[in-house]
């Protein structure tokens, strides 16, 4: 086993894992601007030209008409292909999710459809690659994602919209669970800035083990431990 180490030497900012998520176009891949440091991005949807002359930001293309072939190259040597980097970007999840499953019923018997066994694949596949991404990595790794909502009833009949990660189920809590952060990506309807919505509900899924912000702009988003950063949505 690892040598026991004294809570008082844990360092919560840094090799910190990272979900956000939101509707296309409010901003989650231009947010990767703001990260300090040296970035490799691996681009699963084709998102990265907005990005486009910034310093300090590699872009790993990945060919997604076939994402299994892409994903085991990319994790051999993992280590040594992160060596140099500050952080990692995972862009985005959800894109990754919907060509694995194009990918699957191109093979299967009518060569258009998905099977049953395919979901169950689907959740063990998905959680062992993140999960190497996620031991693996000797740096702050984010994740993107598309949005998904969806209604819900409570057991009172009380009925809202619920904000989601856009990946299955059956991978989502699991995802979610080895990340330090989820936050959903909002723009101030009033101001039109970008904000990044950090304390879970009923109706968001978000969490912030990291510090105590629950509401911060997204260009302050990555100051984790710095109290002094915007905690105003959109500021």
């Amino acid at each position: 086993m690892k040598p026991i180490k004294h809570a008082e030497s844990i360092d919560r900012t840094t090799k910190w894992r990272v979900l956000i998520y939101g509707k296309p176009g409010v901003g989650k891949t231009s947010a990767i601007r703001n990260l300090t440091g040296k970035t490799l991005v691996l681009d699963l949807d084709d998102s990265s030209k907005v990005l486009a002359g910034a310093p300090n930001i590699d872009v790993q293309p990945f060919d997604r008409s076939k994402p299994s072939e892409e994903w085991k190259d990319f994790l051999t040597g993992l280590a040594e292909r992160l060596a140099g980097y500050d952080n990692l970007v995972i862009d985005n999840v959800s894109a990754f999710e919907k060509d694995w499953f194009v990918e699957r019923g191109r093979a299967s018997k009518n060569g258009i459809g998905n099977e049953i066994q395919d979901y169950g694949q689907w959740t063990n596949y998905f959680a062992r690659i993140l999960t190497t991404v996620f031991m693996d990595a000797p740096i702050n790794v984010l994740v993107t994602a598309w949005e998904n909502t969806r209604d819900i009833t409570s057991e009172t009949g009380q009925q809202f919209s619920q904000y989601a990660p856009a990946i299955r189920d059956s991978v989502r809590d699991g995802l979610l669970g080895l990340t330090d952060v989820v936050g959903r990506v909002v723009i101030n309807p009033k101001t039109g800035g970008r904000g990044v919505i950090l304390e879970g509900t009923d109706a968001v899924y978000a969490k912030n083990r990291l510090d105590n912000r629950t509401l911060v702009s997204i260009k302050d988003l990555f100051e984790f431990g710095n109290q002094q950063s915007s905690t105003q949505e959109g500021k």
